[in-house]
This record gives C-alpha cells, structure tokens and sequence, in this order.
C-alpha cells in the first residue's frame, strides 16, 4: 500500500507561519538592542508593519512572545554545537559555542533578559519546549565541561555548576556594552578579552 503524499500546508497557513517568522525577528532584534524591559509589544508590530491585535493572535502576551524568541535562539545555539567539528577538545568546543555567543551579543544579535520579571520567570519556566531546551544546551555544555575536567583541562576544583553559570554569565556581561560604547577596543578585541577573563578562571594551570 501506497503511502499517502503529506498534506502541503494551505497558503492562508503559510503566510501565518511567514508573519510569525518576521514578528520572531523583529523580537529578536529590540530584545537584543534594547533589552525585555524596553522593548514593548506595540515596537514590534510596527517593525513587523501590523497591528498589534494582529500579533496577539500569534502571541498573546509579551512574555509568551519573548519566551518563543528564546527557544528560537536556544535551537540556534544548539544548531551550531552540531555542526561543530568532532576533532575538536571539550575546551575547544566550549570556546567555540563561547565565541560564537559573544560574536553574535557584539552584533547585537543576542537577546537579553532579565532575571527578577516574575512574569516572565513564569512563562519561561512554565513552557516545557523552553525548559526542554535549556536543559539539552545546558547537558551539552555539561558534558564538556565533565570531559575537559577528567583530561586535566578545566579545574576540577570548581563544581561544574559554577564553570557552567560563569559561561553563561560571560555572555550577557554588561561590561561588553560598556567597552563597545567606550570606541577603544574593536570588537576583536573584546571577544578576545571576554574569552581571556573566562578561560583564565576555569582552565587548570599547567
């Protein structure tokens, strides 16, 4: 018996799929110039050019429209961790994933979120796809760190914890924005110093 052909999406359901595609975008990019707490819903239907009753229809809720960007971000995270090379060491992997972050926060292309809404507390930790992908990029991450630990590369003295969160925290350092606005350092140079104040910390002496 022949398999039947999958149904090709409608073209009404296409345009919805493109429209949430370009107000994930629009998001995307004030989250990560402006910050959650200033970007508010109504910049992002006019940078997406509709109204704002037509984005509650894919979004209802700015913390729900946040929380999508984030899971959008994550599965890029982990998008480009596989496509890393497998010659690669556990530390190399992880300064990889780093620069890469730390790259895209310069171009202002990494959104930033703050810790204490607890509105949107709520609707990150309540979205199981959002909570299911923090917990693969942060077991990916983990695996690195266990590995770069057991080949006498991170210090073992420091509990994974701490190496992880230090990881995390390096790429939405406020400092970055500060030596970006500053002018003296191109943003070469701030990756490298950024990637320097981490490896430095965690990286077992020889």
């Amino acid at each position: 018996m022949t398999a039947a052909a999958p149904t090709r999406p409608s073209f009404k359901q296409r345009q919805f799929e493109a429209r949430e595609d370009a107000i994930l975008d629009a998001a995307h990019e004030l989250l990560a110039t402006k910050g959650y707490d200033q970007t508010t819903v109504d910049e992002v239907a006019a940078a997406v050019g509709i109204a704002k009753a037509s984005l509650y229809k894919h979004f209802p809720s700015k913390e729900v429209l946040a929380t999508a960007a984030m899971k959008r971000m994550i599965q890029r995270a982990l998008a480009f961790i596989d496509g890393l090379s497998p010659s690669l060491s556990a530390d190399e992997s992880l300064r990889a994933v780093l620069e890469w972050a730390l790259r895209l926060r310069l171009a202002g292309g990494l959104p930033t979120l703050p810790s204490s809404n607890s509105a949107l507390v709520a609707a990150l930790t309540q979205d199981e796809a959002y909570v299911a992908l923090v917990t693969e990029l942060t077991g990916r991450l983990g695996l690195w760190v266990q590995f770069g630990k057991a080949l006498g590369k991170l210090r073992a003295d420091l509990p994974d914890e701490v190496i992880l969160l230090s990881f995390y925290a390096r790429t939405c350092d406020p400092a970055i924005d500060f030596l970006k606005r500053g002018g003296t350092m191109d943003d070469e140079t701030i990756v490298q110093a950024m990637l320097k104040l981490f490896f430095d910390g965690v990286r077992r002496s020889a």
